[in-house]
């Protein structure tokens, strides 16, 4: 008989040794330094980093578990500094009168503050915590420097389609944790449709498979039962986290390296996972500023273009107009001569700081203003041959000369550096 069936189907299931324990070898496969340390119960304090699903929780039960360690677990969402207390005050108990080792896992470190984190330091050093953070953000950003180093950090990744469809299997034959007793089983069509709409993740996977045998007539789980309960289920995608800005970093450097495919894969990836069509948006206003720049000065219009017609139509319709933009600034010539110029430019500013104005390059609209000398010796420009007066100087003058802006052999800008090439020429033979 099902053991607990009130309990979930993804707790249920939850691996009790590491041959259960799927993917991951890249950690505790043969040979590798977190197996060793399981085997052998010489535990020592990590950071678990990888995304929601890929095992943690588990892993961090079974490093307790083969040690025979006691294991307290707390969740940094609804934890404090007095759980925390009490927690090591079991810990001390449990070393003083028993001679066992504890292990508190904390579940999403990376939303306890840096004074939080920092109450588990004194007890990790003097070993009254084994401690084993887990966490979906980079550990580099989110996890104190002292902590860190402290605990070495193990990468884990989202479990493959196979995995996960290897997991629902298991789960529909075993007869004591999983749905074993009801007979069930699963056509090919909608096991692999419910294992890639778990993306990665093994809770999903079960929670799924567990409404979808609800909804099963004649002990068969159609693909008609598993796309509806796999409807609407939305792809890994944190929209403050690292995997957000790993995405739009592709997406961006997609544009760059001009692949039209790559971007559009990461522009619908994006959208798919639930990304606000505007950022996006507006992180392509900039891609056009910075990486067409004068190359192609259409591309601004056309993503400002794009903005509007998201902005007006909305999605799914607005979402077309944001392809088309994407695409076309993957084609278009691309030139970050402006951006570099710019910067250098900034760079400058800082360096001489306050450079006078050059007096010749001032307004006078006041009689004091001229007897000053305030705008004279200025040369108009519209009044010099081909509107360019050669060999005048507009820069400070205690600034050295410069030549911020370098067009590159692309796009407009080719015309753009064959005209400053012959005004720069004129400017040297006056």
């Amino acid at each position: 008989m099902t053991s607990a069936p009130w309990v979930p189907l993804a707790e249920r299931m939850r691996p009790r040794n590491l041959d259960e324990f799927l993917g991951q070898t890249q950690v505790v496969g043969e040979g590798k330094p977190l197996r060793a340390a399981i085997e052998s119960g010489q535990l020592h304090s990590l950071i678990l980093w990888g995304p929601p699903g890929s095992g943690k929780t588990t892993l961090a039960r079974l490093l307790a578990r083969t040690a025979e360690a006691d294991f307290i677990a707390l969740s940094a969402v609804m934890a404090g500094v007095k759980d925390i207390r009490a927690a090591v005050e079991r810990a001390q108990e449990a070393r003083r009168e028993k001679g066992r080792r504890t292990v508190l896992f904390l579940d999403e470190v990376h939303r306890f503050s840096k004074s939080q984190q920092d109450t588990f330091l004194p007890y990790v050093e003097d070993g009254t915590l084994i401690f084993i953070g887990a966490t979906t953000e980079n550990p580099s950003f989110e996890v104190v420097s002292a902590l860190l180093s402290r605990a070495r950090v193990y990468v884990l990744q989202a479990l493959t389609a196979e995995s996960l469809a290897e997991l629902l299997q298991s789960a529909l034959a075993d007869p004591v944790r999983g749905l074993g007793e009801r007979g069930l089983r699963i056509d090919a069509e909608g096991l692999n449709i419910l294992a890639q709409a778990a993306d990665g993740d093994a809770r999903r996977a079960l929670n799924m498979l567990e409404i979808a045998a609800d909804l099963a007539s004649g002990g068969v789980i159609t693909a008609a039962h598993a796309a509806e309960v796999a409807g609407g289920t939305l792809r890994r995608f944190d929209k403050g986290g690292e995997q957000f800005y790993d995405q739009i970093s592709a997406l961006h450097k997609s544009m760059r390296g001009s692949d039209p495919d790559a971007a559009l894969y990461w522009l619908a990836r994006m959208l798919d996972g639930g990304c606000d069509p505007s950022y996006l948006a507006r992180r392509m206003v900039r891609m056009a500023i910075e990486d067409s720049g004068l190359a192609d000065p259409r591309a601004l219009q056309i993503t400002l273009d794009a903005w509007g017609a998201y902005e007006r139509l909305g999605s799914p319709e607005g979402d077309l107009a944001l392809a088309e933009a994407i695409v076309y600034l993957a084609c278009a010539p691309k030139s970050n001569a402006v951006y570099r110029a710019f910067g250098a430019a900034r760079s400058d500013v800082k360096e001489f700081g306050s450079l006078e104005v050059p007096l010749r390059l001032r307004n006078a609209p006041t009689r004091l203003m001229k007897e000053l000398g305030y705008g004279a010796g200025y040369r108009y420009a519209h009044d010099e041959p081909d509107g360019f007066a050669a060999g005048e100087r507009y820069l400070p003058d205690d600034l050295p000369d410069r030549r911020y802006y370098q067009p590159v052999d692309r796009g407009l800008e080719i015309k753009i550096g064959e005209a400053l090439a012959r005004f720069r020429a004129r400017s040297k033979a006056n």
